[in-house]
């Protein structure tokens, strides 16, 4: 072999090992960086709408118990009851793609150059999770508090369920704040990723 060829094939292998690295691994991440975007776009409207329906039905059960409208209260009730196992099952899918994430983030950390920010995210993820988690536990105790109180229209029941209803705009509201922090973190996240690129 001559001179020549040996030594750009020295000179070659450093970059070649480069292409490997962060900028070669970077396409994915930013790949995933956008779709982590378009996501949190769509919980924020849902988030939104979930706050605006809640809000309304809070409104709406004021009005007929003002009014003691016994027919508008069960109608309030039957359509706070398809809300809430609404918001059970989209709980239970945010868990499952918080979880997921979080095994994501787990494997790269472990993996990626970069560990600190690695570390980071995964942490973020695993908070996410945990939340997503407390919100379902708490969505689960009103319904089953509910459940127990549809149709009764003793003051006291309706007192209570009243401050469920309340709570469950507590919850949207909780929610609402928690999608703003994630994409928070999801455009920080795409920031430094576009670093590399």
């Amino acid at each position: 072999m001559s001179k020549w060829l040996l030594a750009t094939i020295a000179l070659s292998l450093p970059a070649l090992a480069h292409a490997g690295g962060p900028r070669g691994n970077n396409h994915g991440e930013q790949t995933r960086d956008r779709q982590e975007l378009r996501q949190d776009a769509r919980e924020t409207r849902d988030d939104h709408y979930d706050l605006r329906q809640v809000e309304s039905l809070l409104s709406r059960y004021d009005s007929a118990r003002g009014r003691a409208a016994r027919r508008d209260l069960l109608q309030v009730e039957e359509d706070v009851r398809r809300y809430v196992a609404s918001e059970l099952n989209e709980t239970r899918r945010e868990l499952a793609q918080d979880k997921q994430e979080a095994r994501s983030s787990a494997r790269e950390a472990r993996y990626d150059d970069n560990r600190r920010d690695a570390r980071q995210d995964h942490r973020d993820d695993v908070r996410d999770a945990r939340q997503e988690s407390r919100a379902l536990r708490q969505t689960r105790s009103i319904s089953q508090e509910l459940n127990n109180l549809y149709g009764r229209m003793d003051s006291g029941s309706l007192s209570r369920k009243r401050m469920l209803i309340a709570d469950l705009v507590q919850l949207a509201r909780s929610e609402t704040a928690q999608n703003r922090q994630e994409t928070r973190e999801d455009r920080r996240e795409a920031r430094e990723d576009s670093r590399w690129h």
